[in-house]
């Protein structure tokens, strides 16, 4: 069951077109057919699209063609300049009383521009980006944090979140969501990193960096994350990402030009966002964000 927090109540069983069908995509697209919500989908390349049929989507050419009849138009791709460009091609099939539920981690800038873009188009927006990563996508417990250009577009879009997640956290201006997700992502992504040096530093010391996540249970500052990431680390476990480094590379990005253009100066993030950027540059791109610890373990060039 959702919680809706200081937001609106949904109802009706909309009609749903989603557009990216990538690891979070193909969870949420899934849920929401499982809530018995009519569901078209699309995907540049097809084949992930053609795996929903199984659950009885509708399975299409074209953004365009996704987009006709559907009343939420969902967008789970990439990046800002691929939402916009997809957008632009499904923008012929998206009828005016249709909704936009674009769930993609965003610039707040992005998030301003891509609310614009639904303005100059007639149609309405909310902004949802997701708090969590494959595991909680398939088991449908996501968070989403939320904002809509009016309260009419949220309950419309709210049997849709019910499909997805657990709670709905609504917020009031439309950059809002996006600017609480990088806040969000530069707390998970310094962690990681801060937990792949503390076991590369256990280790380099002559400590087997098991006894250091030992010792972390139960104490002060202990979480889940930690429980679950550190031990994938140090098996080498990352292969099959939750979340991908290069994803989170990119956000880490994100995080660090929104803070510079906030006039704020985040030195750990920054150092961060490097080490990602280099992780993705030797080839680990695809790896799960906790793959930064083989970055941490390598000797440095003599």
């Amino acid at each position: 069951m959702n919680t809706h927090e200081t937001g609106p109540r949904g109802h009706g069983r909309p009609v749903v077109a989603v557009l990216g069908i990538g690891t979070m995509g193909d969870a949420m697209a899934r849920n929401i057919a499982a809530a018995g919500l009519e569901l078209r989908v699309w995907n540049r390349s097809r084949e992930p699209a053609e795996a929903l049929a199984e659950v009885g989507a509708v399975v299409c050419e074209t953004p365009a063609e996704a987009c006709r009849g559907a009343k939420v138009v969902l967008t789970i791709l990439a990046n800002e300049r691929t939402v916009a460009e997809t957008v632009d091609q499904a923008r012929e099939g998206i009828d005016r009383d249709a909704v936009w539920l674009q769930c993609c981690t965003v610039s707040p800038g992005g998030s301003r521009r891509l609310a614009d873009k639904a303005a100059a188009m007639g149609v309405a927006y909310v902004e949802a980006p997701l708090l969590g990563t494959k595991e909680p996508a398939v088991a449908g417990t996501l968070t989403i944090l939320a904002a809509a250009s009016d309260m009419c577009a949220g309950e419309r879009v709210q049997p849709v979140l019910d499909a997805v997640g657990t709670r709905t956290v609504w917020l009031d201006a439309i950059s809002q969501p996006s600017s609480l997700k990088l806040a969000y992502n530069s707390w998970v992504l310094t962690t990681v990193e801060g937990v792949a040096e503390a076991l590369t530093l256990a280790e380099g010391l002559g400590v087997d960096p098991r006894q250091l996540i030992n010792v972390i249970n139960g104490s002060a500052l202990n979480s889940t994350y930690v429980q679950s990431k550190g031990p994938k680390m140090i098996s080498d476990d990352l292969d099959a990402p939750s979340f991908p480094l290069e994803a989170a590379a990119k956000d880490a990005g994100l995080i660090a030009d929104a803070a510079r253009d906030a006039g704020l100066e985040l030195g750990i993030v920054e150092v961060v966002r490097d080490r990602l950027q280099l992780a993705v540059t030797n080839g680990l791109g695809r790896a799960d964000v906790a793959a930064t610890y083989r970055m941490s373990r390598r000797a440095p060039a003599a």
